[in-house]
């Protein structure tokens, strides 16, 4: 038996962080997505169990400051990507450069200096996973799916998909078909 499931990231990792550091007992608050604040001061073992913890569900604690923004610029794309409420006809640098209080142009440079890929790119391979989640779990058409991501065309979509996997989208769409009904 194959089960389908439908999941949203943030609130599993929001809810992992939470479950993790009540374990720990960690006076904590959560801020937003990949972001705690600690309400009490932690001795350097208590901080290195719970560090030691997440990695199993591979989450590291960031401590340097580029990789600090360089985490929250991802985090502020994924939001804007996968969050229904923030999907809006705003650009994404317009969007980046409100939510993280700095220029586009800054957080695009530190973002290619420290990850060898653009914001752009980064953006498209979120799209990419949405568009493949939407496809597996939603029964949208890839119209649906176009305007839901602010694509201007289909064709736009299909091309970004095509690039990004190798296959069509409608492809991907026949092998999601054809793999359940042999499941069946």
């Amino acid at each position: 038996m194959t089960l389908h499931l439908k999941f949203d990231f943030n609130a599993i990792c929001k809810k992992v962080l939470n479950d993790k550091l009540n374990e720990h007992q960690i006076k904590h608050k959560i801020i937003g997505f990949g972001e705690v604040e600690i309400l009490e001061k932690l001795s350097d073992e208590k901080l290195k169990n719970f560090s030691e913890d997440l990695k199993e569900y591979h989450i590291d604690i960031v401590e340097n400051q580029k990789s600090i923004l360089i985490q929250k610029i991802k985090d502020a794309i994924i939001d804007m990507v996968f969050n229904e409420d923030t999907t809006t006809n705003l650009k994404a640098s317009a969007y980046l450069s409100d939510k993280l209080g700095h220029s586009y142009g800054y957080l695009s440079n530190l973002f290619s200096e420290v990850t060898y890929t653009s914001i752009e790119n980064f953006i498209i391979l979120q799209k990419i996973e949405y568009t493949k989640q939407l496809i597996i779990n939603e029964n949208l058409s890839l119209t649906e799916i176009a305007f839901k991501l602010n694509y201007s065309s289909v064709a736009h979509l299909s091309t970004q998909f095509k690039n990004t996997t190798g296959i069509t989208p409608s492809a991907f769409q026949r092998i999601i078909t054809k793999r359940r009904e042999l499941k069946q």
